[in-house]
């Protein structure tokens, strides 16, 4: 024992030295990459801000923006967990990463540790031929015909949780509406998704492993058993496993020729002419991605639409005028895909809610090599790239941090003079297949809401400001007091 206490002794120099040699090399790494860029000059060791970002993401990125504007370059450079990082405000910039997404150039990861946790098989891990495959596959799951299926399940389930929101309003009690907003979104999505195939059980398992998912993304990536990123990776295996079935299931049903009915029998339908059959397990994870993708999104424009129309009483008058033109609730019937495209200025009410608080505020893409982002500033590889939408919506528009619905009207058309700045739903090859359903659903929750609740915000200090969760919605969890309007919410 004594040998091996001096043997010891006697190495420690040696492990100290060796320590400080790595933290020194990872030191001097970070400031050859980041040259001249704006950014911290001295990185905490393996960690680098990490910390700082997760605790309080929405100080962090401000910082970078700001670092990234007084630079006059439009980019800002950081460390996060072993990472290099570049975070673009620039619109242009921006546009170079989303059109350069392939192969040799940069390869979208959706989270700086997604790969662990969305699994390799998910489409935005995709590139080139395989990847244009697959949107081609996917795009008979989004046309009119089958939005107008989904619109109707939408509505259906929108009621449902109506019904619960009312009864807990109660007498008056102001209620926060992320977590029920979620919920509703979470069960919108695994309808329109996959339908009567998840049973209550299916549904119940399904919840808790997305809510562990959630935890896992906004946690440190410390992939080790008993923590939050590893409980995601191992919640996610079983969510793709349980949508598996329901493809599995789905792939029978339109076997025995019977109607679609939801997205994954639309999509069976499809597959089923295709040769070879694709895999259940590989749909399975291309379907999670569509629920990732249409969860956390939908919820934040949710809310950021009760709390933006509630404080613009004129545009919530103009909604309900529009709605009730076309729509009633006294009729017991849904509303309908046709009218839904006459709610012009609802939907560009929705885009505008959109627009200003963009649901992903960036879009994390890798650099597979040396990419020369301007003259001067090569990329290294390996470096994470944080395109900000949320940044470009505030460029180009008129007043653009004022919350203006007319700016998308057929006078002024800034969604086609300024369509270059408008990237929530991305722009080049990955640019988001299901935008259409997204808008539609946000639509019809707008013209519900506003037609069947009186509504105001319990206004606290700061209740507005953005935090993220890891979509943005407003710091209060948007907390409302909820009554009935002159009329009973209908079943649908």
């Amino acid at each position: 024992m004594e040998a091996l206490w001096r043997l010891l002794t006697a190495a420690i120099p040696f492990l100290v030295c060796t320590v400080l040699l790595l933290l020194l090399a990872e030191q001097l790494s970070y400031l050859k990459k980041k040259g001249s860029l704006a950014g911290p000059n001295f990185i905490v060791p393996f960690l680098g801000s990490a910390i700082p970002m997760i605790s309080n993401p929405t100080r962090f990125w401000d910082r970078q923006s700001a670092m990234a504007k007084s630079s006059g370059l439009g980019f800002s450079a950081n460390f996060l967990a072993g990472r290099f990082i570049i975070f673009i405000r620039s619109t242009d910039l921006s546009h170079k990463i989303f059109t350069n997404v392939r192969s040799d150039a940069f390869h979208l990861i959706g989270h700086p540790f997604g790969k662990k946790l969305f699994g390799d098989h998910n489409i935005i891990y995709l590139l080139d031929q395989e990847h244009k495959d697959l949107r081609r596959r996917i795009a008979p799951n989004f046309t009119p015909r089958t939005l107008s299926v989904y619109l109707l399940i939408q509505q259906k389930v929108i009621m449902r949780h109506f019904h619960t929101w009312i009864n807990l309003a109660g007498d008056q009690n102001p209620i926060p509406l992320r977590l029920l907003c979620r919920d509703l979104n979470l069960e919108t999505s695994q309808t329109v998704f996959a339908g009567h195939y998840l049973s209550p059980a299916d549904r119940e398992r399904f919840n808790s492993d997305y809510n562990l998912f959630n935890i896992g993304l906004m946690a440190i990536p410390i992939d080790f058993p008993g923590f939050a990123f590893r409980r995601a990776q191992l919640a996610v295996s079983r969510l793709v496993k349980t949508l598996s079935r329901c493809v599995a299931k789905s792939k029978d049903r339109m076997r025995a020729g019977e109607d679609p009915c939801c997205l994954v029998d639309f999509w069976m339908q499809e597959t089923l002419r295709e040769s070879p059959e694709k895999d259940d397990l590989e749909i399975a994870s291309h379907l999670f991605d569509f629920l990732f993708a249409a969860q956390d999104a939908s919820t934040s424009s949710l809310l950021w639409a009760i709390t933006l129309v509630e404080s613009h009483p004129s545009v919530l008058a103009r909604v309900r005028a529009e709605v009730a033109a076309v729509w009633s609730p006294d009729s017991g019937e849904p509303i309908s895909a046709e009218q839904l495209r006459e709610m012009k200025y609802t939907e560009a009410v929705a885009r505008e809610v959109i627009r200003i608080r963009p649901p992903a505020t960036m879009v994390p893409h890798i650099a597979s090599r040396d990419f020369p982002l301007t003259d001067n500033y090569t990329v290294p590889k390996g470096t994470i790239v944080f395109p900000s939408a949320y940044e470009s919506s505030f460029q180009g528009f008129s007043e653009p941090h004022r919350f203006d619905p007319d700016r998308f009207s057929s006078d002024r058309q800034e969604d086609r003079i300024y369509k270059r700045n408008y990237l929530a739903f991305g722009a080049g090859p990955h640019q988001c297949v299901g935008q259409r359903y997204a808008v539609n659903h946000l639509v019809v929750f707008i013209a519900l809401f506003v037609t069947l609740f009186d509504f105001r915000r319990h206004r606290t200090d700061g209740c507005d400001e953005i935090t993220y969760v890891p979509t943005i919605v407003p710091k209060d969890d948007c907390t409302v007091y909820l009554s009935r309007r002159r009329f009973p919410v209908p079943s649908v």
